[in-house]
């Protein structure tokens, strides 16, 4: 049997759970090309939306492009990665060299590396380009090249650039200005700019930032756990388990409902019943897998642990055992020994910096749900 929990990757349709209206929404404003702004915290499930949308606009004709721009290293690394992405929706080589040619002022080598599974992955690179001139020049040829794609395939495109607010480390605030330029004039083209830094994202969008009213704005929210919890029970049982009543419940809350987390607890439960030969599973099931793996990730924890400083580590601890609320009171602080308001903000800033807590609201909550339980268990 396969096991029918995926976590660690992009989600296929199968293991797809709720989100039908941000789908519907995504899609249908990518169909109408508008340049959409989609902002949640890490392991929300953002990546597998946008890649549902993707799907559904290729289904209806549409060439699509994916780009995480968090991937490259430098300004011409993302300008490269980001050409050979749009011009590689044209599989043929010859053709590829030509719309290079002549869709953009800048020279360009084109080359076959080695890829995957034996297939030969397009490269492309822009030797000639080396001053800060040439990079402006490169920056606004490769973001006018989806509206001239579509516009000589006559077909409508979509563009997904995924970890948008990576975007702002690369040759300051030009890039945001150069892309916004571009984009407004493209009207057969449907962006989405997605972004797992809800502060930075938030910020792009203020008011004296060049994508400042650019496009409808999609928050996601956390998938309620009355919906999430039956599909979890729903998934043992179409793979032969019978699931305890409760079980998907209690894997949301240990979870603490992000979909990446409760999918990853769900996937191990399996394997352990599996393993196990039981074609059930139950509340010690899946508290045995949440022991089993708080000690494989032991090591790492107690490596992120001690790089933290004793403030951190005791605003650490009042967030994970006070549920993250009131952390700056005097009886909170009292509770843990903290110090004042001021130094605990500042610890609480630099965990969210490290990507240790997020804020959700009113409250920080800890990214990594077994990071919690760790932190719970086994600091004092």
């Amino acid at each position: 049997m396969t096991n029918p929990f995926v976590y660690g990757e992009v989600v296929p349709a199968s293991a797809f759970v709720d989100r039908e209206e941000e789908l519907e929404r995504l899609t249908r404003d990518l169909q109408a090309a508008q340049k959409i702004f989609l902002i949640s915290p890490r392991r929300y499930g953002k990546s597998s939306l946008v890649r549902q949308a993707l799907k559904a606009m290729v289904r209806g004709g549409a060439l699509v492009v994916d780009v995480t721009v968090s991937s490259y290293s430098s300004y011409v690394g993302f300008l490269e990665g980001y050409a050979r992405a749009l011009v590689s929706v044209e599989t043929q080589p010859d053709r590829v060299r030509t719309w290079l040619r002549d869709m953009l002022g800048v020279r360009s080598e084109v080359r076959l590396e080695p890829g995957d599974a034996g297939r030969g992955r397009l490269a492309v690179s822009f030797p000639a380009v080396r001053t800060d001139r040439d990079v402006s020049q490169l920056a606004q040829e490769v973001f006018a090249l989806p509206g001239k794609i579509a516009g000589a395939r006559r077909r409508q495109m979509a563009v997904a650039l995924d970890e948008f607010q990576a975007i702002g480390a690369f040759n300051g605030g030009s890039v945001e200005h150069a892309l916004r330029a571009a984009v407004q004039q493209q009207r057969d083209v449907g962006y989405v700019f997605c972004g797992s830094e809800p502060t930075l994202m938030e910020r792009m969008l203020g008011r004296s930032r060049p994508f400042y009213k650019a496009g409808p704005v999609l928050r996601l929210q956390k998938i309620p756990a009355d919906t999430f919890a039956p599909f979890i029970e729903a998934r043992f049982r179409a793979s032969g388990f019978r699931p305890a009543h409760g079980l998907g419940a209690a894997i949301i809350e240990l979870a603490g409902n992000l979909p990446y987390d409760v999918q990853r607890l769900a996937h191990e439960v399996w394997d352990d019943a599996r393993a196990a030969g039981r074609r059930t599973a139950d509340l010690d099931d899946l508290h045995a897998t949440l022991k089993r793996l708080l000690g494989e990730h032991e090591a790492l924890f107690e490596a992120t642990w001690q790089r933290l400083t004793l403030a951190q580590r005791g605003a650490l601890r009042a967030a994970v055992l006070e549920d993250g609320r009131e952390l700056l009171g005097a009886d909170v602080r009292a509770r843990y020994r903290l110090s004042g308001a001021s130094t605990v903000q500042a610890s609480l800033a630099a965990l969210i910096r490290e990507d240790v807590l997020a804020r959700e609201g009113d409250r920080y909550v800890v990214v990594d749900s077994l990071f919690r339980e760790w932190v719970a268990r086994r600091t004092y």
